[in-house]
Parts: C-alpha cells; sequence; structure tokens
C-alpha cells in the first residue's frame, strides 16, 4: 500500500447513480489523511475502500452544494464516536460559515471531537501541518468555491557515497542535517557536499469551476491533480453555462500547468460509459486517470534532481 495515495471514495457530480457515489477523496499522506468533499455515503464509502477514518486531521470543503459537503456531519459524528484524540481541521469558504454550523450540528450525538473550523477567505496559506502546507485559492463557480493545494516543502536528501569519502557517520549525519554545517578537527563540511536536494511533492484538488487562472495556478507543477471533468465537449455549451469544465478543459489545465498526472472525475450522470470523457483528456494530456469508486491512485514517485 503506498504511503501517498489518493483514494476515491465516489465519483458522481449533483446525482448519484449505481455504480458512482457522491464526492469523496481521502489523500493518504505518509501516516495521515486529508479528507476533501465528503459527500452523502462517506462513511460507508471509507469502510468499503479499506481506509481507516482515524487517520484524518484535515477537511477540506470547496463550497456548500449537497454534492459535496452532505456526508460532513457523518464524518465528524463517525470520528466523535471513534473517540479521535486529534484535532480535525475543517477548512471551507468563510462566505459558507453558515451552512458549516448547520452541518457541524446536523443531529443529536455526544461530540468528543476536537474540531477547528477553518474559515477562507484569502488565497494562499490556509494550514500549516508538520510536513505540509495547504494552500487556497477561489475558482469560478457559484457558491463561492474554494480549490486545494496541498504541497510539502523542499528538503534534502543524504548521499551515503559523499559521507562515506567524508567519513561522517553516526551522529555527525543528524548534526550537519539539522545545522547545515559540522565542523570537525578545524575542518569545515557543508551540507551541501554530502546532501542533493529532494523536491518535496504537491498534490491539487480543482472542482466545481470554470476554465480560470486560479485552476492553473493550483495544479502548477503538482505531481497530482485531481479535476472535475463533469461534461464531454459535445455538452461544452452545458459547462460554460453551469461553470464547469470538460474533460478537455481538465486535461489543459494539467498540461499548461506543467502537472504530471491527472485524475478526472465529477462526471454528470449523462455518462454511462466515462471512456468519451477518458479519450478527450488523453488526446490533451499523457498521463490521465479516470476516477472509479474505491480506485486507489498513488502519487507519482518524487521528481528525481540530476546529480551535477
Amino acid at each position: 500500500m503506498s504511503a501517498r495515495e489518493l483514494v476515491v471514495l465516489g465519483s458522481a457530480s449533483q446525482t448519484p447513480t449505481r455504480y458512482r457515489n457522491h464526492n469523496g477523496y481521502l489523500l493518504r499522506w505518509d501516516g495521515r489523511s486529508i479528507l476533501f468533499d465528503p459527500g452523502e455515503g462517506t462513511q460507508r464509502q471509507l469502510l468499503l475502500s479499506g481506509a481507516s477514518p482515524t487517520s484524518i486531521d484535515h477537511i477540506c470543503i470547496t463550497h456548500f452544494h449537497g454534492d459535496h459537503c452532505l456526508g460532513l456531519p457523518g464524518m465528524l459524528q463517525r470520528l466523535s464516536l471513534d473517540q479521535v484524540d486529534h484535532p480535525v481541521e475543517v477548512l471551507f469558504p468563510a462566505s459558507g460559515a453558515e451552512y458549516f454550523d448547520r452541518l457541524r450540528h446536523a443531529s443529536a450525538y455526544q461530540d468528543h471531537l476536537d474540531v477547528r473550523p477553518v474559515p477562507v477567505s484569502v488565497d494562499g496559506t490556509a494550514s500549516t501541518g508538520p510536513n505540509f502546507t495547504i494552500e487556497a485559492a477561489r475558482l469560478d463557480h457559484e457558491p463561492e468555491t474554494i480549490g486545494w493545494r496541498v504541497v510539502e516543502p523542499d528538503g534534502v536528501s543524504m548521499l551515503p557515497d559523499r559521507l562515506d569519502a567524508l567519513d561522517v557517520c553516526g551522529p555527525d549525519i543528524g548534526r550537519i542535517h539539522q545545522d547545515g554545517v559540522l565542523v570537525r578537527d578545524g575542518v569545515r563540511i557543508e551540507l551541501a557536499q554530502v546532501s542533493e536536494l529532494r523536491p518535496g511533492q504537491c498534490m491539487a484538488f480543482v472542482m466545481d469551476t470554470g476554465i480560470c487562472d486560479s485552476a492553473v495556478d493550483l495544479a502548477a507543477g503538482a505531481d497530482l491533480v485531481v479535476c472535475e471533468a463533469t461534461f464531454a465537449s459535445a455538452d461544452a455549451d452545458l459547462a460554460r453555462r453551469y461553470h464547469h469544465l470538460t474533460a478537455a478543459d481538465a486535461a489543459r489545465i494539467a498540461r499548461d500547468a506543467g502537472a504530471r498526472r491527472l485524475v478526472i472525475t465529477h462526471f454528470s450522470q449523462r455518462y454511462p460509459d466515462v471512456r468519451v470523457l477518458l479519450d478527450e483528456a488523453l488526446a490533451v494530456f499523457d498521463d490521465v486517470v479516470a476516477a472509479e469508486d474505491l480506485l486507489r491512485v498513488p502519487v507519482p514517485e518524487r521528481r528525481r534532481v540530476a546529480s551535477s
């Protein structure tokens, strides 16, 4: 099981089908998880997927249309029932605070969960964790909709051959990694001499939007982009009218952003076979996955930096 992967819990748009649940996307990131847009049935889909809900410590809501948020009450109650002992941040558009409050207290239950609301009103960094930040940017949709970007900071990888050549070993490895320099017997060894850049990984979540610059900005250089592809090009007029994307639009966003892998999802019920959407996206971008419920999509392996 990959340490970093997307688990698709639901891939339908406004109306679920026999084979597609309402939205729900779990990003597993090492030992932690971020849940995006939990629609109805998310609890059950988590059970069927085998993913643990207790690892969730962030929930990101793009907007307050029902197919993107009506599973939130059940998820919060489930985490409370499981006696999750860590805080859970819920990020959402600040303009929808009234809807969040209603969902948060939608029914009676014994509430033991430390829920930390994060209403977002400006673009930029919305949350900072130990090994990633969550960034926000407004998209083109009504009600107000926010796309999300999960960013791991760049780090360094120690190079065993260079460490051996300079006889750096044991606790000295930790010291030079932490301090950036090691002075030993009057000799100064810089971290750059025994390490190389380890590029941070990035995931973007672009949902319910018309074509806009923010979508490309969110996806810029991302290893994995999850993007709505509600319509086929033959129905582009509907996409424009309702501020949605076609599959080709989603692929152009990934291409123009220099992304690595694209997951298209949020399919209209009018397409019982989404092969037409996948083919349209593949004509523009070469690494496309059409979401299926309970599918696991690994985040591509970390980019490597060419050795100097």
